[in-house]
């Protein structure tokens, strides 16, 4: 089967697609013929490697990709919920010796990774969902359901996790403020953001609003700074970025001010597949359409990391693979 393999950490150069081996299903695992999958912020931060002036050996994961849609090629003899030629999709992040895989023409993965896919959703969009969709869930309802007459603000909001965020939200009667980069207010707008904020010329901790929640992407500032953009009772909720100690800091302060204050700082982690079903469910309603960048084929897959980690996609960047 083709692949996309790294050997070394490094840029986007260091990527190549080759022909491996295809992987057979363990016990309780599923093999999927990958048709779609997307990158995430932990691709980039794979792809790259440790942040020290050394590292321990070649990557674990020589194929990145966590994110994927298909249909089921072969089960293994303990599987139960699925069959063969069955449409899933899922996310398969998990650190070990079968984590990710998913840039390739096959995949295989425990069968709880996985959700039935449903007929009206194409692969692309399905590949579009499950971490980002799922960080957009988690974090949006990181302080409760949302109530009428809040006030949002999403940090990083023309990404993954932001462009579902904000078709999540507006099903209630919620204010939705954006923040991200000038090219893509344009866009965001047409998903329905009340306001719009272009991060590079305006700092929206400073500009005297507040807010009911703040759900973050990028964590560029300090935990005090988020929290005096808060209302009373306010929560602030992050879901990743590109720098783990600053992540730590924000969750050690966080803590503080929570203790100190009655307002809420929190660090979401990711639980995988959880909320699949509720995503699958704003589909099929219409309320939910994922924004996809591209698709891009795997041959492509240099420009597309590189489009991704300079921060110019627009929701979700996605592979086809034939």
């Amino acid at each position: 089967m083709k692949a996309l393999i790294r050997d070394r950490y490094g840029s986007p150069d260091v990527l190549e697609l080759r022909e491996v081996e295809r992987p057979v299903p363990h016990e309780t695992e599923v093999l999927i013929r990958v048709h779609a999958a997307s990158i995430n912020d932990w691709d980039w931060g794979l792809l790259q490697g440790p942040t020290l002036p050394f590292t321990f050996g070649p990557p674990r994961q020589r194929i990145l990709g966590s994110d994927v849609a298909g249909r089921v090629a072969a089960v293994g003899s303990g599987v139960q919920r699925f069959r063969v030629g069955d449409e899933v999709y899922g996310d398969l992040s998990v650190f070990g010796v079968r984590g990710w895989g998913g840039f390739a023409e096959y995949v295989c993965a425990p069968e709880r990774s996985f959700a039935p896919k449903p007929s009206c959703m194409t692969f692309e969009q399905a590949a579009a969902l499950p971490q980002a969709g799922q960080l957009a869930v988690q974090g949006l309802f990181a302080n409760g359901p949302l109530r009428a007459g809040q006030r949002i603000l999403i940090n990083g909001a023309g990404g993954g996790v932001g462009t579902i965020a904000i078709q999540l939200a507006k099903l209630q009667n919620v204010e939705v403020t954006g923040v991200d980069s000038g090219a893509k207010l344009e866009m965001m707008r047409s998903l329905g953001f009340d306001l719009v904020i272009d991060y590079t010329k305006e700092d929206f901790t400073r500009n005297g609003r507040r807010y009911d929640l703040i759900l973050d992407t990028k964590t560029t500032r300090t935990a005090f700074e988020y929290a005096r953009s808060l209302n009373p009772r306010g929560a602030y909720a992050t879901v990743g970025g590109p720098k783990i100690a600053r992540l730590l800091r924000v969750a050690i302060v966080g803590w503080w001010i929570g203790v100190t204050t009655d307002k809420a700082v929190r660090l979401i982690g990711l639980r995988q597949n959880r909320d699949l079903p509720y995503l699958n469910e704003r589909f099929e309603a219409g309320q939910l359409v994922p924004v996809i960048d591209g698709p891009y084929r795997l041959s492509e897959a240099r420009d597309a990391f590189r489009h991704f980690g300079a921060g110019h996609h627009k929701g979700k960047v996605v592979f086809t693979i034939d």
